[in-house]
């Protein structure tokens, strides 16, 4: 784990101290996420007219919106992942079988081969004998 660092940052206009081993830049996003945050709140006039503290719960929910959004999100990829993973699997699988199937269709051929070879010399073989046997006649 890294150092923890302590950065100032400004959220709503006033200067909080975050910490946190992630590095500035993470805090600094965190930082700026929260401000989007509350923009986007302070569009609404019914979320300016309520007090600080309704103000603060409806930030939380729209913040834990986000994040189970988000969340949904990564779980649907991960299962995603997991299918492809499985498929990848199988069709590794397929592929050593196909690759067996293959080794032994070839050493088939090569058995047929020198049958055929052998067939060959036999009637190559049987032929002179019965020329041999005509001749002799």
């Amino acid at each position: 784990m890294g150092k923890k660092i302590d950065i100032p940052v400004v959220i709503n206009n006033k200067v909080y101290t975050l910490s946190g081993y992630e590095g500035e830049d993470y805090l600094q996003n965190v930082a700026t996420y929260i401000n989007g945050k509350i923009a986007e709140c302070k569009t609404s006039e019914e979320y300016r007219r309520m007090n600080s503290e309704y103000q603060g719960v409806l930030l939380a929910l729209n913040i834990a919106d986000d994040y189970f959004k988000a969340k949904s999100i990564a779980d649907d990829m991960a299962g995603d992942n997991s299918d492809k993973e499985q498929q990848l699997y199988e069709l590794r699988h397929e592929v050593i079988e196909s690759q067996i199937k293959h080794e032994a269709a070839l050493k088939l051929v090569e058995e047929y081969k020198e049958q055929v070879s052998q067939l060959q010399r036999k009637i190559v073989q049987l032929e002179t004998e019965k020329e041999k046997s005509h001749d002799r006649k």
